[in-house]
């Protein structure tokens, strides 16, 4: 079977006798597959660029006829211009064009015409929407790559007539949020209704009504220095997710809400964005370790670190992970789970630890905690017996799903 592209600006007059060329050929042969993508003659450079780019090609004329090997495993072949499709369709096919000059032209005239009033039309139904602004941060993460179908599935916004998906990263290569932008329009995901990128962070999380970030400044190396250096990498973290809240605070909607994934510091992270973002309702931040993440969901269904109150007396106001339950889009402490006295006893060890830290470090002026993953042992071997095991093929999915319980209605 043979699949074929073809791509043009909408006014040339070869990519109007190649497109009559293709229709010659899908009419004759039965198994010949081509697709069309006619683009606006304002960004015709710029989408030839990128598609070149992604593909490892080179060409610089319109039109562009490549050549799919999806079914073969491989990436597209790149047949050329119009003279190498003329070409091709004569060699293989015997079939040939002889379209003049003048009908050549008016029919590039029409495709232009055309163009032009499927972008009005396309730019009168943006505006009749209300779309859900979704911001992942560090969005060149490889975790992003897994993320960004889950949120499409019908669990995370159910009911969104579209979502515009904001990829922010401020530390990789605009090229490299080029290629991620195209790859994720090239899924055609259900609800998706326009990709853009974001290498200044100024402008970042406008609109936003939901948050994904996925920060982690910290490289291996980092992890495994002396105390010192670790204190100021910590600072380093300290000083972006400070940036992160009040750029939150000025840019996003007030019902926001964020999820802070990472290997360190994630409460941390989240306790950061909370004392800087004081308009918005503590209750909708939230964070998951997601090195342990495989353990939390063979023993636990529901499980965040939050922002206390009180609960299990740990001292209010620290993000401390918890069990807890989530109904319409909110989420509450377990209440029911009794606390012994070997496990408050070891509670009491990671509060007091916490405060240890807390004061070594305080000349960055915070008032919360580390993340421990000591803390999330002690409640897993606690919980154990008491939850049955969560049996969701991705809990990453569940999460967005439970926190995302608001959003149905937009």
């Amino acid at each position: 079977m043979a699949k074929f592209v073809l791509a043009g600006k909408a006014d040339c007059p070869y990519y109007a006798k190649a497109e009559l060329l293709a229709d010659v050929l899908r009419q004759k042969l039965p198994d010949f597959h081509i697709h069309k993508i006619c683009v606006h003659p304002t960004d015709w450079k710029v989408w030839l660029e990128d598609t070149c780019a992604l593909h490892g090609w080179k060409h610089s004329s319109s039109p562009i006829v490549w050549r799919e090997l999806v079914d073969r495993g491989g990436k597209g072949m790149l047949l050329g211009g119009f003279s190498d499709f003329l070409e091709h369709a004569r060699g293989y096919y015997g079939i040939t064009s002889d379209m003049t000059t003048d009908l050549m032209l008016k029919i590039a005239a029409e495709n232009l015409q055309t163009k032009e009033l499927c972008m009005r039309e396309e730019f009168q139904r943006c505006n009749s929407l209300t779309p859900l602004h979704v911001w992942i941060s560090s969005a060149l993460n490889p975790v992003c790559y897994n993320l960004i179908p889950q949120l499409f599935t019908p669990g995370p916004f159910p009911n969104s007539p579209a979502i515009n998906l904001h990829l922010l990263d401020t530390d990789g290569s605009v090229e490299q949020l080029r290629e991620l932008k195209i790859e994720t329009e090239d899924l055609a995901l259900p609800h998706l209704h326009e990709v853009t990128i974001h290498s200044d962070q100024t402008q970042a999380f406008h609109q936003a009504h939901f948050i994904i970030v996925l920060d982690d400044p910290l490289s291996k190396r980092d992890r495994n220095d002396e105390q010192d250096d670790k204190e100021h990498a910590v600072s380093r973290v300290a000083e972006r997710f400070r940036c992160y809240g009040q750029l939150i605070e000025a840019n996003a909607q007030k019902d926001v809400r964020v999820l802070v994934a990472g290997d360190v510091f994630i409460n941390l992270k989240c306790s950061l964005l909370i004392e800087n973002v004081p308009s918005v309702d503590p209750c909708n931040f939230v964070s998951m370790a997601t090195q342990l993440e495989c353990e939390a969901k063979a023993q636990l269904a529901q499980k965040l670190a939050v922002k206390t109150t009180g609960q299990f007396g740990i001292p209010e106001g620290l993000v401390f992970s918890m069990p807890v339950s989530f109904r319409a889009g909110q989420w509450s402490p377990r209440l029911d789970v009794s606390v012994t006295d070997e496990l408050k006893t070891k509670l009491e060890a990671c509060t007091d630890e916490l405060k240890t830290v807390s004061m070594r470090i305080k000349y960055l002026t915070w008032h919360t905690v580390l993340c421990l993953p000591l803390s999330l042992h002690f409640f897993v071997m606690h919980l154990e017996d008491t939850f049955s095991k969560a049996k969701y093929s991705s809990y990453t999915n569940m999460l967005l799903k439970e926190q995302c319980g608001d959003f149905s209605g937009i």
